[in-house]
């Protein structure tokens, strides 16, 4: 069997608002559009799907209107949820505010998407090979303590990619050492990544980020249009993006995670993936909400068609 994508962080209702700006502080902006949309991990996962891997939700779910579109919205794509329903709590939501210059603000409550133990990650029941996704977001308030204490019970061969964050940086410095310690895969943007290893620009804060890592991580920087750097194997590679112009970004890192692992899970090398991932990101912004990543098949297309523009150039 292939590798599986695992993610273990928070899927989420995204109650996505158009404003022309924010609001200043007590004050009021009229949307011009509102949506609720499955988001959260469930982006990731998606993203992974649609690029052919078998995606799993080890996360927790509520019962109520938001956890049934959060199911729906994964089984409609094949992907399963291992863990059972909270019964008690609806899954909670996060309000995005998206500006004409496609920057989002959010605001996210904690319902029943933060109930997880080390017995409900467990059924996900992870094995040699398998990607399991943490986000630096877990590792705050009530999921905190279960998920670093089930990652460090994995058995020898799973591989843990964290997804830092903004939060990470405001981590206390053990309980990052402790995660970092786990890591095999960091895929963060440039500013987390940069302000971790300490080192400017893409391709020297994979580097650094890769130093602070165990032996043989691997290390993605991504920045947005500019495309990503990875580090893996003693070298970094430089995997240049496709600009377009965006009209949402919610979601954009998390696509390109989703399609990063599940080209990695079928066995293509880390440059090859990373140019991928980067395409899919690209089509994402130029779509709305968080559940628009590309197939596979639009994925070749697009590349087939940015090939050709450089040729014909």
């Amino acid at each position: 069997m292939a590798p599986r994508v695992i993610h273990t962080a928070q899927a989420l209702v995204d109650v996505v608002v158009e404003v022309p700006g924010l609001p200043r502080r007590g004050g009021n902006a009229m949307a011009t559009d509102a949506t609720r949309y499955a988001g959260g991990a469930v982006t990731t996962l998606l993203a992974a799907a649609r690029s052919g891997a078998e995606a799993v939700h080890a996360g927790a779910h509520g019962r109520g209107p938001n956890g049934d579109l959060v199911r729906e919205t994964l089984a409609a794509e094949g992907v399963s949820l291992s863990a059972p329903v909270v019964e008690e709590l609806d899954t909670g939501i996060c309000v995005v505010m998206v500006e004409p210059s496609a920057e989002r603000t959010f605001v996210t409550t904690q319902d029943a998407e933060r109930r997880i133990s080390v017995e409900s990650l467990q059924t996900s029941a992870p094995v040699a090979g398998d990607l399991v996704c943490v986000s630096g977001y877990s590792l705050v308030g009530r999921t905190r303590d279960p998920i670093v204490a089930w990652l460090e019970l994995l058995p020898a061969g799973v591989l843990v990619v964290l997804d830092p964050g903004a939060v990470f940086a405001e981590l206390d410095p053990s309980l990052r050492s402790r995660v970092v310690a786990l890591t095999d895969v960091w895929t963060g943007n440039a500013e987390e990544s940069e302000d971790f290893g300490g080192a400017p620009g893409m391709g020297p804060a994979a580097e650094a980020v890769a130093a602070h890592l165990r032996d043989g991580a691997v290390a993605v920087v991504r920045d947005g249009n500019r495309g990503c750097a990875v580090h893996a194997d003693g070298e970094t590679f430089v995997v240049p993006g496709f600009p377009e112009t965006p009209v949402d970004t919610n979601g954009a890192g998390d696509t390109h995670t989703g399609v990063l692992l599940a080209e990695r899970a079928k066995g293509a090398t880390w440059p090859d993936a990373c140019r991928r991932a980067n395409a899919a990101g690209a089509i994402k912004v130029t779509r709305k909400g968080p559940t628009s990543a590309p197939t596979a098949a639009e994925i070749d297309a697009y590349l087939a068609a940015a090939r050709s523009s450089t040729s014909s150039a």
